[in-house]
């Protein structure tokens, strides 16, 4: 595909990178007094998260020149590697606030549950194309790729993470009903998915998960333990009102609301740029979302279109899960802000999704400005020879089939 700026989508561009730049500034914010109190300097935090912003902006720009169709043919060495990944972390991972889910390289620490979510869309949007002739066969084309899915999110619940699986089987469901199979398949899946999901957590509950739901939705029946995180973020939303009391001059990330620079960095962000500050957020991840679903629609290509709607609902639903939490809607289940949270593996993968958008984004482009020049070519000569033939079969093929 021929490189030129008519190609590029800058609706995909902007936005996730300029989150990124500022979610360094919060996290810094939001940090920096607690960093110092651990006789460590005030930007720790904030150097790590440049360090990986750095990684992941290299990834992001590969993304985005490399042929998202590729994929297509990796996607059983992605499986494998992701299998790999999740023995791992079962084997050597480190434990961090009741989860293990993270494995040490040196300074740096990743969280491969992160890799599943925008592997697993891969796989998907992959195995679905390939089924298209008889997708509304349940046994021979929907149940099949759903034992993959099950052995990832298996090895993630056992972390345990249900937060992150029941991301992960969100966006399964969302690619598979995009794929076009019949309602009351997807409505089974659901189904099952959501008993198994439930069972577990129920096999596997403890009193800290148990506090998390009590925590959510009674938070003034024990405002000092379970309820104590929620209430800090309603003081620092409430604290904030329209304009917020400036940035670096917040009150509750000074030890009174816990992982600030994480989690509930949307809840310093209120306090300290009010309500503008988070509408500043939530558009930018909504042009995002919106731009990723439009991508899709005008995607010919199926594979293509069906990993634009995976990356699209991967980012709206974390960004509601997160938004939830620190609004007491839903319970806290450790879930970070696309591009903004504290969390090296989250901005990889972040920004190496939208990169593949954008790389889905600039084809979608490239044919369309194909499609004018060719369209504006033949209305312009009358057909009249062989080569005018040639020219008009070449647009109508066009119209029909995407290489």
């Amino acid at each position: 595909m021929k490189l030129n700026r008519k190609t590029f989508d800058f609706l995909l561009m902007f936005p996730p990178l300029i989150l990124s730049g500022f979610g360094i500034v919060m996290i810094y914010s939001a940090s920096m007094v607690t960093t110092y109190m651990a006789d460590k300097p005030a930007y720790t935090m904030m150097l790590k998260q440049s360090s990986w912003f750095s990684i992941a902006l290299f990834a992001f720009l590969f993304a985005c020149f490399f042929n998202y169709k590729i994929y297509r043919k990796l996607t059983k060495f992605i499986i494998i590697v992701l299998v790999l990944l999740l023995v791992a972390v079962m084997l050597f991972g480190t434990e961090i606030n009741y989860s293990k889910s993270w494995i040490y390289i040196g300074p740096f620490s990743l969280q491969p549950s992160e890799f599943v979510k925008i592997g697993l869309v891969m796989y998907l949007a992959s195995v679905y194309t390939n089924k298209q002739e008889y997708i509304d066969d349940f046994f021979k084309a929907v149940l099949p790729p759903l034992v993959i899915t099950s052995l990832l999110l298996g090895l993630i619940i056992q972390q345990p993470d249900i937060g992150t699986a029941g991301i992960i089987f969100s966006i399964a469901c969302i690619v598979i009903f995009s794929s076009g199979i019949k309602f009351r398949h997807l409505a089974l899946l659901i189904g099952v998915g959501a008993v198994v999901l439930v069972g577990l957590g129920f096999h596997m509950i403890t009193d800290e998960k148990i506090s998390r739901f009590t925590g959510a939705y009674q938070p003034f029946a024990d405002p000092e333990h379970s309820g104590y995180q929620l209430i800090q973020s309603y003081i620092a939303i409430a604290t904030g009102g329209l304009s917020g009391t400036g940035i670096g001059q917040g009150i509750q990330k000074l030890g009174y609301l816990t992982q600030a620079e994480s989690d509930f960095i949307m809840a310093v962000i209120s306090e300290e740029l009010g309500i503008f500050g988070v509408l500043f957020v939530i558009v930018c991840i909504a042009i995002i979302v919106l731009r990723g679903f439009f991508i899709a629609m005008k995607c010919e290509n199926k594979f293509g279109s069906l990993l634009a709607i995976g990356i699209s609902a991967m980012f709206g639903i974390q960004t509601v899960i997160n938004l939830g939490a620190i609004s007491g809607l839903l319970p806290i289940t450790g879930v970070p802000l696309p591009f903004v949270s504290y969390g090296g593996t989250s901005l990889l993968v972040s920004l190496f999704s939208v990169g593949v958008l954008n790389n889905i984004a600039r084809h979608v482009n490239y044919n369309r400005y194909q499609e004018r020049v060719i369209e504006s070519d033949a209305e312009d000569k009358p057909v009249t020879n062989i080569q005018d033939r040639k020219l008009m079969n070449q647009f109508t093929n066009m119209r029909k089939t995407r290489q």
